[in-house]
């Protein structure tokens, strides 16, 4: 398939793996009607191969089955799928291998998974902050003789809406040191979840491998590409991880150290202004304020705020003196969208965008072939 006519009328052709798990059923969702990508492909377990979707999924969103979506026949997750790239959402104890197997096999994997966000040569993506880490792209087809595959992540569903408030706050100021708390939705525990008499009136203080991941995932993501390697932002953080009864949208307590002097007002002015490039703008997923600033004391509220930006935005409010360290505020983020299946979309924009998905497959119907390709 060349750059220039890519099937469909003009939209690249996309999979989804594990698509009838809660984040692959988001990221149909929105699949459906968008302007460049349409949906050609779902993978699943082998108890799943070979049924329509609607009859292979369980179906846990408000909005029905997309038609076209509900009439697909499900696949297993052998890396010949008839599409340009595939989305992962795969669980972790799967998606190491399989995901390699597909970027092997000459597709741009665009994942939601744990497995290969800190790998070397791995970009973890949040188009805000960090889109020029995407030259590492490169460096990693020639590393593993990808071809014209490779593999590309979203953060952590918490750490996504938290380095997309950072970023703006690291550029003007510098950040030294980070004390967060979360309080994180019973859907990041994907489905059937949390145990209702283990969270109904409770709260968790335990979300497994969480902690580990909002004090590394930052480092990279806010880091350098050199050219060579990822050098790390240098950030002490400390985070604590709780599971709270609350459906969608992860709230997190933040006090930060910076390495310049400023106001509270300089910090909201900041994050006010903090808007995206044209290019980044002009993608369909994308918000051209990121970042909600909310003046109210006592937003943001998960039951009021989850949706802000379409849910691709953070809120953030209670901007306030920290007496331990500069500056305290409390964010918000849409766990589903902007920590997983609206974040791993909008990457996937992004690369299709830079011509990093038109010229990495053959015509429909043909097997994936590696080949060289100059980046």
């Amino acid at each position: 398939m060349s750059s220039e006519s890519p099937q469909f009328g003009g939209k690249f052709r996309a999979g989804v793996l594990c698509a009838t798990g809660i984040v692959g059923q988001r990221l149909v969702q929105r699949l459906a009607g968008h302007p460049r990508f349409q949906l050609t492909e779902v993978a699943a377990s082998e108890r799943s191969s070979g049924k329509r979707y609607a009859e292979a999924v369980k179906w846990h969103l408000n909005e029905p089955i997309p038609a076209a979506a509900g009439e697909l026949s499900v696949k297993g997750l052998e890396p010949s799928l008839d599409c340009d790239f595939v989305f992962s959402a795969l669980d972790s104890s799967v998606a190491g291998p399989a995901e390699e197997d597909f970027a092997r096999a000459g597709y741009p994997v665009v994942s939601n998974c744990k497995n290969h966000r800190m790998d070397p040569d791995v970009p973890l993506l949040i188009p805000e902050v960090n889109a020029s880490h995407l030259e590492a792209i490169s460096l990693q087809q020639k590393n593993r003789g990808y071809g014209t595959g490779f593999i590309v992540t979203n953060p952590n569903c918490s750490t996504a809406g938290l380095v997309l408030v950072l970023k703006p706050l690291a550029d003007a100021f510098g950040l030294e040191k980070l004390f967060v708390v979360t309080m994180q939705a019973t859907s990041g525990a994907g489905y059937p979840g949390v145990p209702s008499l283990d969270i109904l009136g409770n709260v968790v203080p335990f979300i497994d491998g969480e902690e580990e991941k909002m004090e590394t995932e930052p480092q990279k993501l806010l880091g350098k590409w050199d050219g060579g390697r990822f050098v790390e932002a240098g950030l002490g953080i400390s985070a604590h991880c709780n599971r709270v009864p609350v459906e969608n949208g992860h709230l997190e307590s933040v006090s930060m150290s910076l390495k310049k002097v400023a106001t509270l007002a300089e910090v909201r002015e900041v994050l006010r202004d903090f808007t995206v490039s044209d290019e980044l703008a002009a993608l369909p997923t994308a918000v051209k304020n990121p970042v909600l600033v909310m003046d109210e004391e006592n937003r943001p509220q998960p039951r009021r705020d989850v949706d802000a930006g379409h849910g691709m935005a953070a809120a953030v409010g209670r901007i306030r003196e920290c007496p331990l360290l500069d500056v305290k505020l409390t964010l918000l983020s849409h766990n589903l969208l902007r920590g997983a299946a609206g974040a791993a979309l909008l990457n996937a924009e992004l690369l299709a965008a830079r011509g990093l998905i038109a010229r990495s497959r053959v015509s429909a119907g043909e097997a994936a072939q590696p080949q060289t390709v100059t980046p």
